[in-house]
């Protein structure tokens, strides 16, 4: 399949020739269903026409792509308008800001495709993109094609690949699928991405599924669709495409420095919708074996744990910096992401603790984002108690503790998170229900 707009190749063509490849064109079009692409748009004019240049350029040309101007206060909404009178394929909607959300469903109710993307404003996908994942579709029957995507971050692209392996899945592959979507081997890892930008769906499973997702959702709006809508398949067609490219902008590198109670009242909204999604399998026989409760409560756990920068308030649960056996000892922190930043801040205000070194695979990039973040070999010559291990993923602490141990670390020294399969629920629960009901008490809480 091929690109074809006379204006983009630039190539001369005279009216017979004109005139045949319009009639190759229209049966081409005729032979490809229609991909409907939501692209949801706030505060990005500096990146939007990239990501829009991106999806004209698409090999797979009968695109219907609906730009959602989610109440952009800069330039967005006249690029969009732009755009739009240059390409007929180009929808615009234009409304009030509501988020996220609220911008994906009022893309989804003004498609018409018989399957559906998603690509976010600041990203960008390779050519071939949408014929590839098309293409996977059609030749197994699949209802929902999911790919890798590339993480692309000062000139330098990064690919990543969904943990369950590469084929297509129906009947007892796809019951193994289903019962390691949300969580597979120890805590936690998904196995497949909660991504819905680097999936192709078809329409009539996706849609209830994404207008049904509760608005107020602001962290995990995309599982709250992706494992809904995976649970609804017949077949899955897992992919190493990784022609999405995640733009990781260097202002989205430093995370925002929230309470983690504001963030516990988000995750709440998540759980409890979630929990309604497993609740809907409870006692269908044929579901059983998925146990989607576990997997759901893997999921938030990992989120809480991660945003409360490891407030684990369990003896049993291991890893916790707010230990009172940890107060006053030299910490050395290995991980600069998501768990890192929220640990390091939270070590900060409270005192408990004195971190004397910061360390990351990947410290170059945390350096030009302004952050003191050093290369792992540089423990040798650092002097601490311990080293505490910035991941709730635990095939990533296990290599990274491998890393270390071969830089001569005692593994006495190592603190990693460990939380047992019967305390996950209970531990869900102080942090969504107990630490909110004391909030709304106007109660102080204490670090754990």
């Amino acid at each position: 399949m091929k690109y074809i707009n006379s204006q983009i190749n630039g190539r001369e063509q005279n009216g017979l020739e004109q005139s045949s490849q319009e009639t190759t064109n229209q049966e081409q079009l005729i032979k490809e269903p229609l991909i409907s692409v939501i692209v949801p748009i706030y505060g990005i004019e500096s990146y939007l026409g990239l990501c829009i240049e991106s999806l004209l350029r698409q090999t797979y040309s009968n695109l219907e792509i609906i730009l959602v101007d989610d109440g952009s206060p800069d330039r967005c909404p006249e690029i969009c308008d732009l755009y739009a009178r240059k390409d007929s394929r180009i929808k615009v909607i234009h409304k009030k800001n509501g988020g996220l959300v609220s911008a994906r469903k009022a893309g989804l109710l003004a498609s018409t495709g018989e399957y559906v993307g998603y690509v976010d404003g600041d990203d960008w996908v390779g050519p071939e993109f949408y014929e590839a994942l098309y293409t996977e579709l059609a030749v197994c029957g699949a209802d929902i094609a999911a790919a890798g995507l590339s993480r692309d971050l000062f000139n330098q692209s990064v690919h990543f690949c969904n943990s369950l392996p590469l084929g297509i899945y129906e009947g007892e592959k796809l019951d193994f699928l289903k019962r390691n979507m949300l969580s597979y081997g120890s805590f936690y890892r998904p196995g497949i991405t909660t991504y819905v930008w680097n999936k192709l769906f078809k329409r009539e499973i996706l849609f209830d599924c994404q207008l049904s997702v509760d608005d107020r959702i602001t962290i995990g709006e995309d599982a709250a669709v992706t494992y809904p809508a995976l649970m609804r398949c017949k077949k899955v067609c897992v992919t190493d495409n990784v022609a999405y490219h995640y733009r990781q902008r260097e202002d989205s590198m430093l995370k925002k420095v929230a309470s983690f109670e504001s963030e516990a009242l988000q995750l709440k909204y998540l759980y409890e919708y979630m929990s309604a999604f497993a609740g809907e399998y409870e006692g269908r026989e044929e579901y059983e074996e998925a146990d989607l409760r576990a997997q759901v409560d893997d999921y938030v756990l990992g989120n809480c744990i991660m945003r409360s920068g490891g407030r684990i308030p369990h003896h049993e649960a291991g890893f916790s910096a707010f230990d009172p056996k940890y107060y006053g000892k030299d910490i050395l922190l290995y991980g600069a992401g998501t768990f890192g930043q929220q640990l390091m801040n939270r070590i900060k205000e409270g005192g408990h603790c004195n971190v004397v070194k910061w360390v990351d695979d990947d410290y170059w990039e945390y350096r030009r984002c302004c952050m003191d973040v050093d290369h792992v070999e540089s423990i040798t010559k650092a002097k601490y108690d311990y080293i505490l291990i910035a991941t709730v993923d635990g095939f990533a602490a296990e290599k990274r503790i491998r890393k270390i141990l071969d830089c001569g670390v005692s593994e006495a020294k190592v603190l990693t998170v460990k939380c047992p399969e019967e305390l996950r629920k209970e531990l869900i629960l102080d942090y969504l229900y107990y630490r909110i009901t004391c909030i709304n008490q106007n109660h102080i809480l204490s670090d754990m």
